[in-house]
């Protein structure tokens, strides 16, 4: 029991301090209330625009992504250090999990996770609407500066 005590004191320390400095926080603050204060933003400073748009979910896709790697990183450096002493058994499981997180990646690629930039619509033409016969030079008459036709301008 005599092992516990330096424990149990620091537990009521920690106690004895945060009751202390929420009663003391809470008897000498002063309460001056504005509607300033009272709005939803910090120190008092009044908005002058509008909120700003929320975040992409994208966004959070990308940040879960870096806590993934971040994870299969904390797995890795201890299998790292100890690798020569777990075999072949323990390269395969490192290796199972390694192409399990690669694998979760090559998949959030392929859905577009990383895709920031504008998305292209490609809009499919009906079937049979374009005659393969016609080409570019069919179909696009050359216009001078002047807004006449190339073939009215030569001599």
């Amino acid at each position: 029991m005599a092992d516990y005590l330096p424990l149990v004191v620091m537990l009521v320390l920690a106690v004895v301090f945060v009751v202390g400095s929420l009663l003391t926080t809470s008897l000498l603050a002063p309460r001056r209330p504005t509607v300033a204060k009272a709005a939803p933003y910090e120190s008092g400073i009044v908005p002058t625009r509008e909120r700003p748009a929320r975040f992409p979910v994208r966004f959070f896709l990308v940040a879960m992504i870096f806590i993934i790697f971040d994870i299969e990183i904390v797995f890795l450096y201890p299998w790292a250090v100890v690798a020569s002493r777990l075999g072949w058994a323990g390269f395969a499981e490192m290796a199972l999990f390694v192409s399990c997180v690669f694998v979760a990646f090559i998949y959030l690629l392929s859905r577009g996770a990383l895709d920031w930039g504008p998305v292209a619509r490609v809009r499919r033409a009906p079937q049979g609407a374009t005659d393969p016969a016609r080409t570019t030079t069919s179909t696009v008459r050359l216009v001078g500066l002047d807004g006449r036709d190339d073939r009215e301008m030569s001599p």
